[in-house]
């Protein structure tokens, strides 16, 4: 009796990774095929074949090449998803000079903050592979989002890279009727990072200032703040959850002012993704970064470090808080703002510490 219960328990183990292999098969050729409607016309005849890529990839990353060999035998490095990738990496070299050109010229097929919807439903898939399948992100609240009309996320930061930003909306998109797609404040510092500040523009996100903010939401958009900006991702590990001071209130500003409601956003996971256990202040002032992390793997492993580490992720929507009641003239109270600034700062630290209250493992949740 005992064999036959380890033998079933076996067999469901199997079958349920062969189903999670399969999902994670579909999603990554769904991204492929998406990401080829980017391609202009002819460009498959310059593409390199699916041999000689495979070639190249086991002479660049020798030491690899079992491992590459495993996935490419496993489905997860199809011709499709590689293509995929070549399409999605020229689109936004060739996007770049072509949007400039397009822009002297007066011909806009942009918005005016560079949101491009073709490039966002080619690289959706990619990030809902990671929402579903890496991070495996678990979302309470969602009925607290409005599907129509203006709203402020106010959400705790972390994580060195904005990945947090991307998750809470891919879970946006995926829990509303409407699925939304947010707008989110990026740090002045993200925009001087190349691939990263492209992937923000192209994305619709914009930088942070209380003018972006109020037109976005004057537009009835849902805008996502973090108001720990740099101070947030860029904390060490050990004041993980921790929430750092929430400047001057400016958002709260823009919020009374535009009468939109305040959600606050509470996400568990993404603190551990680069655990930061030190900074070089030296190296980061050289090369002009605000800070240079410092974390188990980076950057002693190269460019292995950079990836980010498998958590389980919890994002909570909060219930709103409205502030209309006050009236625009009340964003010039300093006692008003900084009550609200406080109170939503505290909603959103209690709601950390429900879910941590809760989680039992980093990884399992």
């Amino acid at each position: 009796e005992t064999v036959l219960i380890v033998d079933d328990r076996l067999t469901q183990r199997k079958y349920r990774d062969a189903e999670r292999r399969s999902r994670i098969q579909e999603e990554l050729a769904r991204f492929g095929q998406a990401a080829q409607r980017l391609a202009p016309p002819g460009s498959e005849a310059v593409l390199p074949s699916v041999d000689e890529v495979r070639r190249l990839m086991h002479q660049v990353l020798g030491p690899l090449s079992p491992r590459l060999e495993t996935l490419w035998q496993s489905g997860y490095l199809s011709p499709d998803l590689l293509k995929g990738l070549w399409h999605v990496g020229s689109y936004l070299v060739r996007s770049q000079t072509n949007s400039a050109w397009r822009r002297l010229q007066g011909d806009y097929e942009l918005d005016e903050f560079g949101r491009d919807e073709a490039f966002i439903q080619a690289i959706l898939p990619l990030a809902q592979l990671a929402y579903d399948h890496y991070w495996r992100v678990e979302v309470h609240g969602a009925e607290n989002v409005p599907d129509q009309g203006r709203a402020m996320l106010v959400s705790n930061h972390s994580g060195v890279l904005p990945f947090d930003g991307a998750m809470i909306g891919v879970a946006l998109h995926n829990e509303t009727a409407s699925q939304r797609l947010p707008r989110a404040l990026a740090a002045s510092w993200f925009q001087t990072m190349p691939f990263v500040s492209m992937l923000l523009q192209k994305t619709g996100q914009v930088q942070a200032n209380p003018l972006n903010a109020q037109t976005l939401l004057e537009r009835d958009e849902l805008v996502i703040v973090f108001p720990e900006g740099i101070k947030g991702i860029g904390k060490l590990y050990r004041d993980r959850y921790q929430l750092q001071r929430f400047g001057r209130g400016g958002f709260i500003k823009v919020a009374v002012r535009t009468g939109a409601p305040i959600l606050p956003v509470a996400v568990v996971g993404a603190e551990e993704i680069y655990p930061v256990i030190g900074q070089v202040e030296p190296l980061a002032r050289l090369i002009g970064f605000p800070f240079f992390p410092i974390t188990p793997t980076f950057p002693w492993t190269g460019p292995l470090g950079l990836v980010p580490l498998p958590t389980k992720w919890t994002i909570e929507f909060g219930k709103p808080i409205p502030v209309e009641d006050h009236g625009p003239r009340a964003a010039a109270n300093p006692a008003v703002v900084a009550r609200l600034t406080e109170q939503v700062r505290s909603t959103i630290q209690q709601m950390l510490l429900d879910r941590l209250a809760k989680r039992r493992s980093v990884f399992l949740g």
